[in-house]
């Protein structure tokens, strides 16, 4: 018998929000299932039956090459950013700042399909708070209008070398906003604070030049803190991309167990991501307090693309296809046992990314609509659909005996 219990949290407090209840970003929910109704044995487990088990192991082992192809374009585009920066930084101009921030934008894409492989506890999370933290305190790194002596950049007798060792160390050492590590780091180094509602951050090129040519002071030390912290950043999605090659690594350990947990560790990364990352903390906060803060990528204006590219990450897991890699994925399994849910799940999936795809870029400008304008609306339907496709993301667990406890 199919039991679940929805319980609805609040977030961070407030008045009304957007469902009724202020920050109500999720249900935790807690799906416990004795048996699957099978219509040729009615109260067999498909976890019993050879053909299903082999077919869930292929698709577990097709997870696994679907992570490896993500991660390493995300390390090749990482490492084609670093070279962009280096040669901003050997020869700062108009041309080579544009460059630099054009490499980063197109490395973002494919990480941002890589957070669907998330909140089970895999490699990413050993350095996932270096590489993508947020919302970041401008003033911890550099700095802002207002006070020309901010951050770490500005402050030799407290950060007297930087290094990965010292970058690293700082990294939410006063508090979770205060970030020196990661992309946003980077990008902030990049475009700086985006004062233009219409468009992103404008930082001069002079800002890497020292001398009378030179703006903000402190040139050579900004030059070596966007070198290092791009570097860590290359270093760390290395590390994550060598734990899901082929061989004894982390990748091994996960194809080579149970392929029931596995599935259990993609359904978690699915839920988890669509539900309270993506339709609570990136889009709901943001929707609801209007401020440019707190959407993702607020220095380069990248925050619409960084969403596709989440919703577009649950989808590849689903469908088993990264790239090259198209192969068995969880739809297969649904579809055995009821290929309505399954086609479900594929419609609301498409319709995400859709969705999310219609909100006009800026997302700044969009949250900051008026009530009941086109551009807020869209904001509101993608939240909305993503709040659909996590429910039935717990359809599927449901189907497969498959237990989530989800802050969605």
């Amino acid at each position: 018998m199919l039991t679940s219990t929805t319980k609805l949290l609040p977030l961070r407090g407030g008045p009304d929000g957007l469902w009724g209840t202020s920050r109500l970003l999720c249900a935790l929910v807690a799906v416990g299932l004795a048996g699957c109704v099978n219509d040729e044995e009615p109260g067999a487990s498909p976890w019993e039956d050879a053909e299903f088990r082999s077919a869930a192991q292929s698709v577990v082992d097709n997870y696994g090459a679907v992570v490896a192809a993500n991660y390493g374009e995300t390390v090749s585009s990482a490492e084609e950013l670093a070279a962009s920066i280096d040669t901003l930084l050997a020869d700062p101009k108009e041309a080579t700042l544009a460059d630099a921030r054009a490499a980063w934008l197109s490395a973002r894409a494919p990480y941002g399909e890589t957070e669907v492989y998330r909140f089970y506890d895999g490699p990413i999370e050993e350095v996932e708070g270096r590489i993508n933290a947020w919302p970041l305190d401008e003033a911890y790194i550099d700095y802002v209008v207002g006070d020309e002596d901010a951050g770490l950049i500005a402050d030799p007798e407290g950060m007297p070398t930087i290094d990965a060792a010292a970058l690293s160390a700082a990294n939410e050492a006063l508090g979770e906003d205060t970030i020196s590590t990661g992309w946003h780091a980077v990008e902030f180094l990049l475009w700086g604070q985006d004062l233009d509602a219409s468009g992103p951050g404008a930082r001069p090129y002079t800002d890497f030049i020292d001398g009378p040519e030179g703006t903000g002071g402190h040139g050579e030390r900004r030059r070596t803190y966007l070198a290092v912290v791009t570097e860590l950043l290359v270093d760390d999605l290395k590390a994550v991309d060598a734990a899901w090659a082929e061989g004894e690594g982390y990748r091994a350990s996960f194809t080579g167990g149970d392929p029931k947990d596995a599935v259990q560790k993609m359904l978690l990364g699915m839920g988890s991501l669509s539900g309270a990352e993506l339709a609570g903390e990136r889009m709901t906060v943001a929707f609801e307090t209007r401020e440019q803060e707190d959407e993702h990528s607020c220095f380069s204006d990248n925050t619409r693309d960084d969403l596709v590219a989440n919703a577009r990450g649950i989808e590849n897991v689903y469908l088993g296809r990264y790239g090259a890699v198209d192969g068995p994925g969880l739809s297969e399994l649904v579809a055995r046992l009821d290929p309505d849910l399954d086609a479900r799940m594929r419609s609301e999936l498409a319709h995400s990314v859709a969705t999310i795809e219609s909100i006009p870029a800026p997302f700044d400008a969009a949250i900051q609509a008026p009530e009941g304008s086109p551009a807020r609306a869209s904001v509101e339907a993608s939240i909305e659909a993503l709040r659909v496709q996590t429910s039935t993301i717990v359809e599927v667990a449901d189907l497969l005996e498959i237990e989530l406890n989800l802050e969605s």
